[in-house]
């Protein structure tokens, strides 16, 4: 087969370039493993799934107001009014306010609450939740007393007692 010289030329050049294609295309096999572990992530309070019983709700929020251990006469006396009222929260509500309206109440100062916010939430948290607060909570708290120079510490430990996660263990 005779070809004409510039076909030749031509097919040698079409060759050496799918050659230098071919051997361009190199598989890269050079890639980096960061071995990252999965984390799930789930909210502070997550674990506490279990509701207290009435007598556990009863004695812990007790010795939460008042630093010291319910008597068998006012458990007693807390467990029947709780039992008579159909609404558990209500009735959890309604307790906490009696408790409140106690002149042996042992509750910081609004002064004190407003002098060290930081100290206040974390004693709160520690006192109630027996837990620390994250950093969210504890900026957020910060902020919520700072804004509000109503608010006083009966109101921020109402809140605390008749919370979801004060009510779990």
């Amino acid at each position: 087969m005779n070809m004409p010289t510039s076909v030749r030329i031509l097919f040698v050049a079409f060759l050496l370039l799918s050659l230098a294609l071919m051997l361009s295309c190199t598989k890269e096999t050079d890639y980096y493993v960061y071995e990252v572990q999965d984390v799930e992530i789930t909210p502070v309070n997550s674990f506490k799934d279990k509701p207290k019983t009435h007598s556990q709700y009863i004695s812990i929020l007790y010795a939460n107001m008042f630093q010291t251990a319910i008597g068998p006469n006012q458990m007693l006396q807390a467990l029947k009014a709780i039992e008579s009222i159909g609404d558990k929260q209500v009735a959890y509500d309604i307790l906490v306010s009696k408790y409140m309206n106690d002149p042996n109440v042992k509750l910081p100062s609004d002064e004190s609450m407003r002098e060290d916010p930081e100290s206040f939430v974390r004693d709160t948290y520690k006192r109630f939740l027996v837990r620390q607060p994250t950093e969210a909570e504890l900026q957020w708290m910060i902020n919520y007393i700072e804004s509000r120079p109503t608010l006083t510490t009966e109101l921020v430990y109402f809140s605390f007692a008749t919370s979801n996660e004060h009510a779990h263990y």
